[in-house]
């Protein structure tokens, strides 16, 4: 269909049949989309009016899911116990960064500083270039990796799709998860997971929002003043926590997670 054809009670019907089939977040998902991409005709000169515009989206339930102190264990052994090595370098990387999963799975080795141990991300959701400091945990894990890869492999988490690097590791998520015996739990949750423990061990918001890059939070004018070893602490901090309660050691499995015969 033109993009003239489409009216404001199309999207609405749209809207509300996705919400419908689908879960209201997929239909606030659809939603945001439309809105951009009808913008973004606009923006490259298309004389229309967007349909989207004004539709109030579902209401949402604000998520409050992270690794809780009891599940720690469960979800480290059922970790070290995966078979895909890529998929659990990628959950560890996820947990103990707080990075957005898109960000993670197309880390680059030229990102990644293991001597200054930083990891530079160009730009995120938010539009902004952001600066992780890599806990000892990450080095050691990242490390391994590099001496691991092939010649010239430019990307940290490699995969077999299109883009060349790891996508969406679906299975090997839900084998974790059933192996440890933990409900409703995203993947997504590992960026909360740290923010959480961060919080927990006596970070302020200032540094909770330095590590995870957000944006529109009431201190962001405190965030330009922060260096990097504030931050740096407290992740350090955090990570020992829950690796502290999940009964991994520092000379543990956590960073090689081996399994037998893998």
């Amino acid at each position: 269909r033109k993009l003239s054809a489409i009216r404001k009670a199309d999207v609405q019907k749209l809207h509300a049949n996705i919400g419908r089939d689908s879960g209201i977040y997929a239909a606030n998902r659809l939603l945001s989309l439309l809105h951009i991409m009808f913008n973004k005709a606009i923006e490259w000169g298309w004389e229309g009016v967007n349909p989207a515009h004004g539709i109030k989206k579902f209401r949402e339930q604000s998520r409050e899911r992270f690794l809780h102190g009891d599940e720690l264990p469960r979800f480290f052994k059922a970790l070290a116990e995966e078979p895909n090595q890529t998929a659990r370098d990628y959950f560890v990387t996820s947990l103990l960064t707080g990075a957005r999963a898109g960000n993670v799975k197309a880390m680059s080795w030229e990102q990644v500083n293991l001597e200054r141990g930083t990891w530079t991300i160009p730009e995120t959701k938010n539009g902004t270039s952001q600066t992780i400091p890599l806990v000892p945990e990450m080095i050691e894990l990242l490390q391994r990796r590099k001496d691991g890869a092939e010649q010239g492999e430019y990307w940290v988490f490699p995969g077999t799709g299109r883009t060349g690097h790891l996508v969406e590791p679906k299975k090997a998520w839900a084998r974790i998860l059933e192996k440890a015996g933990i409900e409703d739990l995203r993947m997504h949750d590992l960026r909360r997971s740290l923010g959480s423990w961060q919080a927990a061990t006596g970070a302020n918001l200032s540094i909770i929002g330095k590590t995870l890059n957000y944006k529109n939070v009431s201190t962001t004018a405190i965030y330009a003043r922060l260096n990097i070893d504030p931050v740096r602490e407290s992740m350090t901090k955090a990570t020992s926590a829950m690796l502290e309660v999940g009964g991994v050691l520092k000379s543990d499995n956590v960073v090689e997670m081996k399994t037998t015969g893998n």
